[in-house]
């Protein structure tokens, strides 16, 4: 199945993200202690603290620190609760945008994404209205040149639901969320490593812009980014 064109929104957003490392940390330890008050610090029963706990050894985060932060979220120490809510609206050109935010404060997260929206274009919508045109599922992302053939025979053979090139050679690799580590495990047991591997919401569909719009839209997206509160920010604009 052939796609559109997203390696350089990729590398581009990765460029972006390394550039705010140090946020990083503190996005995966919250993901890690929803993820072990929610499901038990047993990496192997808990497919969510696993996924976590891969983040944050990506992000080069230290083994102890990593055991610190479950240790704390399933033990009896006091410490913040966190509450996942997720916010929906629309960037320059009615680009849809998801963004996924943990906080302990309703009341001021709530606040500051709806000013986000409102002072660079955008507009906060209710619940439901842009999640619709995304889907949940599991993304494994390999470089162009990567053997197309490879991937799709290792991949549809462990569960994955789809194979898709895109327009530059990248190959994409579609799961169903649970589907996604074994799929995950099984490609890189092949040599198969990917750019970008995760649990995420895609979009079924995307808007291009181009210039002054483009432009507008990367800066709404920044700044949502770079609350405090924000996890994830998905879209579908291609810029």
């Amino acid at each position: 199945m052939a796609g559109h064109s997203k390696w350089a929104n990729i590398q581009h957003r990765k460029g972006r993200q390394d550039e705010k490392r140090g946020k990083i940390w503190t996005r995966i330890i919250r993901e890690i202690t929803v993820a072990a008050r929610a499901g038990g610090g047993d990496l192997s029963a808990n497919p969510r603290l696993r996924l976590a706990v891969d983040k944050a050894k990506a992000a080069n985060m230290p083994a102890d620190r990593i055991k610190y932060n479950i240790d704390k979220a399933t033990g009896n120490a006091e410490g913040l609760t966190y509450e996942e809510i997720r916010y929906e609206g629309y960037g320059i050109g009615g680009a849809a945008i998801m963004i996924d935010t943990m906080t302990d404060n309703r009341v001021r997260t709530v606040a500051e994404v709806r000013h986000a929206f409102s002072k660079h274009g955008g507009n906060m919508g209710t619940e439901g209205s842009v999640v619709f045109q995304f889907k949940h599922c599991g993304q494994l992302i390999f470089a162009p040149g990567t053997s197309e053939d490879k991937v799709m025979e290792v991949a549809l053979e462990a569960g994955a639901e789809d194979v898709v090139t895109d327009e530059d050679g990248a190959v994409e690799v579609l799961t169903a969320p649970a589907d996604f580590e074994a799929v995950k495990n099984a490609l890189e047991a092949a040599g198969l490593t990917a750019e970008v591997a995760g649990v995420t919401m895609r979009p079924e569909n995307t808007i291009e812009l181009t210039g002054d719009d483009a432009a507008r839209m990367q800066k709404l997206l920044d700044v949502l980014e770079d609350l405090d509160d924000t996890q994830e920010v998905y879209h579908n604009a291609a810029l």
